[in-house]
Order: structure tokens, then C-alpha cells, then sequence
């Protein structure tokens, strides 16, 4: 289970409110550093937000604490948030990564 801070963010990044999704995934990231979840999320903003070199430094921490890029079932009800979620992703990993 994710921390309350990390789902706030998750929250705010669905909002497309990507700068507020940010500070609190990072806040989530401080009080829980080994959860993934927290860093897939954040390499979502920074990709929206154009800020792909930090995204891709995101992908490169996940991947030291986890060889899943993404989980196997998205567990998103609206699949255009699914989407953005993955497009995020994909920005994030360099586009041919993430199927």
C-alpha cells in the first residue's frame, strides 16, 4: 500500500496538475525512498512537465529499486487517465519501452 502523500499526488498528477503532483511525490519519495510507486508517478509529471532529463533520471532510480518499468495491470478506471499515465511513461523511458 502507497503513503496518503504519494495518493495525494497521484490525485493531483489525474488533475493534470502536474507542478503540485511533483512537490508531493517528492515529499512522498523523502518518507518513503524504497516504495516505487512514488518514483513512477514523479517520472509521469516530469514528462508532462517537458522536463524529460529529469524523468529519465527518475526511470534510472526506479530501476535501481525495481526491474518493473510498470506494473502489468493498470489499475486506472478511466482509461484516459490510463493513458496519460503511460504516455508519461513512455516520455519518460524514451518512447519504445513502455508497451
Amino acid at each position: 500500500m502507497g503513503s496518503p502523500i504519494c495518493l495525494i499526488g497521484l490525485a493531483y498528477l489525474f488533475k493534470r496538475q502536474f507542478q503540485e503532483a511533483t512537490a508531493k511525490l517528492l515529499l512522498a519519495i523523502q518518507d518513503h525512498p524504497g516504495f516505487p510507486s512514488s518514483y513512477r508517478h514523479l517520472a509521469v509529471c516530469y514528462a508532462h512537465l517537458g522536463r524529460l532529463d529529469e524523468a529519465r533520471a527518475t526511470i534510472t532510480k526506479l530501476r535501481t529499486l525495481t526491474p518493473m518499468l510498470v506494473r502489468g495491470d493498470i489499475p486506472f478506471r478511466d482509461p484516459m487517465d490510463g493513458e496519460l499515465y503511460l504516455s508519461g511513461l513512455r516520455l519518460a523511458a524514451g518512447e519504445t519501452e513502455v508497451s
